[in-house]
């Protein structure tokens, strides 16, 4: 290799610590003394010192850690059902992503219009808006009459379900039918979830060359074929990245379980030590998932240059 190829190397790698130093001196300017005190609390009973205007804090050793784990009849099982939760809600909104990116990579009259229209979960995600939507009362009332329809089976999805069943009988069959029509009843916080990943799909697809597509045509490849031959490989490092925010972004809503135990122990209850302890608890697990979902899906990621 020639010395105009470490010369280029060397540029990538300055430009890349230059774009990540803005992130890195933020941390450390205002993320890295809170993120230590949190960890000071998990080991430590707080209570505050109004005098000082500070935090005083108690040494205990592992005992919230006990509480969160062996203790608390609530937090183990919400953290466990929010893990299987968000398990069966990514693989869905991977699937519905990455279909919605293909359409909308195709030229049709009113395509910047459309692409609008599946942004705007994002805008419908935001702060403001979940607010809105929380504290509407004419919202609440839909809500509560739909989930009463659900339970009443009176959905569309209830009755189609019931027809399945008695067509097919018990089974692993059955399982299948009740967990896609499960996602159909789930499909508003789906589409809720799909607004950022459809724009990751949407740029990894613009970034494939046409004319690959091209010579495939030529030799008589079909969509079906092109598909799984080129878009998908090419777009698989996007996969990677969809993955890991679907995850964070399911893990980390305010609406969750254990994100509103959270909130409960820290502001309503004061307890800073217990609340912090399972914050870092459920931090530390979806670190762990995120690790191992990476590894796996990296060693079948496809990388091209």
């Amino acid at each position: 290799m020639g010395k105009g190829f470490f010369n280029m190397r060397r540029k990538n790698a300055i430009s890349g610590y230059l774009f990540i130093a803005p992130f890195v001196l933020g941390f450390l300017a205002f993320m890295a003394y809170p993120l230590y005190q949190t960890f000071r609390m998990v080991f430590s009973t707080v209570s505050l010192d109004f005098a000082n205007n500070e935090f005083a804090m108690r040494w205990i050793g592992i005992e919230n850690i006990n509480r969160a784990i062996r203790i608390d009849p609530f937090f183990v099982q919400y953290m466990t059902e929010e893990l299987i939760a968000m398990a069966l809600l990514v693989i869905p909104v991977i699937i519905f992503s990455l279909f919605v990116a293909i359409l909308l990579n195709r030229k049709f009259p009113g395509r910047g219009f459309v692409r609008a229209v599946f942004f705007l979960p994002v805008i419908l995600a935001s702060g403001v808006m979940v607010g809105i939507e929380t504290n509407n009362t004419l919202l609440a009332m839909v809500s509560d009459q739909i989930q009463e329809q659900n339970a009443m089976r009176a959905n569309i999805t209830g009755v189609v379900e019931r027809l399945l069943s008695d067509q097919f009988g018990a089974g692993v069959g059955e399982e299948f039918i009740e967990y896609i029509l499960e996602m159909i009843n789930q499909i508003y916080a789906i589409a809720m979830a799909s607004g950022i990943p459809i724009v990751i799909f949407l740029a990894g697809l613009q970034t494939i060359n046409p004319s690959i597509y091209e010579a495939a045509s030529i030799e008589g490849a079909t969509g079906w074929e092109n598909f799984w031959k080129i878009t998908f490989p090419m777009i698989s490092p996007m996969i990677l990245v969809v993955v890991v925010y679907a995850i964070v972004d399911f893990m980390s809503r305010t609406d969750g379980q254990v994100m509103e135990m959270i909130d409960e122990q820290i502001n309503l209850f004061r307890d800073f030590g217990y609340g912090s302890t399972i914050a870092v608890i459920y931090f530390l697990v979806i670190a762990i998932i995120l690790a191992i979902v990476g590894l796996i899906i990296s060693r079948l990621v496809y990388y091209y240059d």
